[in-house]
């Protein structure tokens, strides 16, 4: 029986509580460990913790800000807000759930953070009464929501709540630097149009998984942005690059050799495809196919292979009944190349679908690399 349907054994505890409790303290075994072996920890409604960054992110977030001052204005659950406090002397929560801002309180308490201050209400009142007694802020977080009642999900930067080209005149007032959290799909060139002042752009996946784009602002910067992709699942640094520096590079190519390189997620939205070309000393397949070979196998924030056989592709003629299949710069499908090929999904043998350097169309059948075996 669910812990809710039956009788809690605590008095003044109600059963849909305890399960409450129950969830969260699962779910935060893997998404915030700190919070699941802090004894005291008080767990928010399920979308309230479905909605809190991840210990991951959070902490890489925490590694972008220092200074005296920041004011995190959508504070939520508090795992943004608890790292900011490592990094900077006096942290702002703010935070318009009531419910939500005692049980930070009550968790921050229990973390030992005691250089956070909390401000219930809506955040930018709060920021104009920091700025009054404090001044300017060194750093402002925010994380606008992305939900709307009557468009539900939304990612354009006018769709949010609070709409983010309307209020940096008002952000900028009370803080020298903005840390801005966007959704995963806002196109980068269109973000930097409308934000200005750019200075980096953090595209941050988790295995293989854009989880966050955060972005710097910095009154008066007008310089061009820096972009920075990092998969935290991988033990190497952010590929940074410019969009000018990808847009002069030139990448070296060659035909499939001994090793294949297929990168991550946050790679291809920021979309450094030359720049990761020379950075790890690979050579591209083709132009528009953003694959990578060698000979000898590289360090490479992305799934690798070893290539097992190379073959012309000839529909109808492969000797493949079941495989993983994957389609770059090819002129069919993934479900027309199954469908023409009769090509089942699954198993263990790994199919790329290939456009290489000299146009000819390539099946590379590859064996994975475990990310453990990275150099």
């Amino acid at each position: 029986m669910s812990v809710s349907l039956g009788r809690s054994p605590f008095p003044g505890i109600t059963p849909q509580e305890l399960a409450q409790q129950l969830s969260g303290y699962q779910k935060a075994a893997k998404k915030l460990p700190l919070w699941h072996g802090t004894p005291g920890i008080y767990y928010p409604p399920t979308l309230n913790l479905a909605q809190a960054s991840s210990e991951q992110t959070a902490r890489y977030k925490a590694s972008l800000v220092e200074g005296e001052s920041l004011v995190d204005l959508t504070g939520g659950f508090g795992a943004d807000t608890y790292f900011f406090s490592k990094r900077v002397t006096r942290v702002h929560y703010c935070e318009q759930n009531a419910s939500l801002a005692e049980i930070a309180t009550h968790n921050f308490q229990k973390l030992g953070a005691g250089n956070i201050r909390i401000h219930p209400g809506d955040g930018l009142l709060s920021l104009g009464r920091i700025k009054a007694e404090e001044g300017r802020a060194d750093w402002i977080y925010l994380d606008p929501s992305r939900r709307r009642e009557d468009r539900g999900r939304v990612f354009l930067l006018e769709d949010c709540q609070p709409p983010l080209p309307d209020i940096l005149p008002q952000l900028f007032r009370a803080g020298r630097n903005l840390l801005l959290k966007t959704s995963p799909m806002l196109d980068l060139s269109a973000g930097v149009r409308q934000l200005g002042g750019v200075r980096e752009i953090h595209i941050v996946a988790i295995n293989n998984e854009v989880k966050e784009l955060l972005w710097w602002l910095q009154e008066g910067y007008g310089g061009e942005a820096t972009l920075k992709a990092t998969d935290l699942a991988y033990p190497l640094p952010a590929l940074v690059f410019t969009a000018s520096g990808e847009a002069s590079a030139s990448a070296p190519y060659a035909m499939p050799l001994k090793y294949l390189y297929e990168p991550n997620a946050a790679i291809l939205k920021a979309g450094g495809f030359k720049t990761a070309a020379l950075a790890y000393g690979l050579l591209k397949l083709h132009p528009q196919t953003h694959l990578y070979t060698s000979d000898a196998l590289a360090p490479f924030p992305g799934r690798r292979f070893e290539i097992r056989s190379i073959q012309t592709y000839k529909p109808g003629k492969l000797p493949f009944k079941k495989a993983n299949v994957s389609a770059r710069n090819f002129p069919e499908t993934v479900a027309r190349i199954r469908q023409r090929n009769r090509i089942a999904d699954g198993g263990d043998t790994y199919l790329f679908f290939v456009r290489c350097m000299d146009e000819s169309l390539q099946v590379l059948d590859g064996v994975p690399v475990p990310v453990q075996d990275q150099p």
